[in-house]
């Protein structure tokens, strides 16, 4: 079996690494360990010979971002494989996070995607989006929403 398992640096990411230890059997499990980076929005418009990309602080902020994001997953993977998983990889992609998880859980070969939900209602939900929602409706595997215990 084949586990994609989306986290940030959330409980709710926590709860679902601790769902895969606790569920997956680890000798049958291949479990890939992703982080997907947004991008950062200008607050502004660069003048025609300048991009928002050219500017030092936005540079030096994303590497920041990507070094915080490759710790993250590593953890990560290094936990799952102290607890015997029989293949444990990780990545950081760019991108926007529902998009980024469908199409890496597809090309990677998925059977199961594994995330947390931050479990959002009302306006927050419609502003904000559901990440989870959106995985489970448009991913092409089996998806599994984790929330921390209450």
């Amino acid at each position: 079996m084949k586990i994609l398992l989306a986290v940030d640096d959330s409980k709710f990411s926590q709860a679902a690494i601790q769902s895969v230890l606790h569920t997956a059997r680890p000798q049958e499990t291949e479990v890939r360990v992703l982080h997907v980076l947004e991008p950062i929005e200008p607050t502004f418009i660069p003048s025609e010979t300048q991009t928002w990309t050219s500017f030092p602080v936005y540079t030096e902020m994303m590497e920041q971002r990507r070094q915080g994001a490759t710790e993250l997953v590593k953890r990560a993977a290094e936990s799952l494989k102290a607890a015997g998983f029989k293949g444990c990889s990780y990545a950081v992609e760019g991108g926007i996070p529902k998009l980024t998880i469908v199409d890496e859980a597809k090309e990677w070969g998925a059977d199961l995607i594994v995330l947390g939900s931050h479990g959002r209602t009302g306006l927050d939900r419609f502003l904000l989006g559901s990440v989870s929602e959106a995985v489970a409706r448009h991913a092409a595997c089996s998806v599994e929403i984790v929330r921390p215990p209450a």
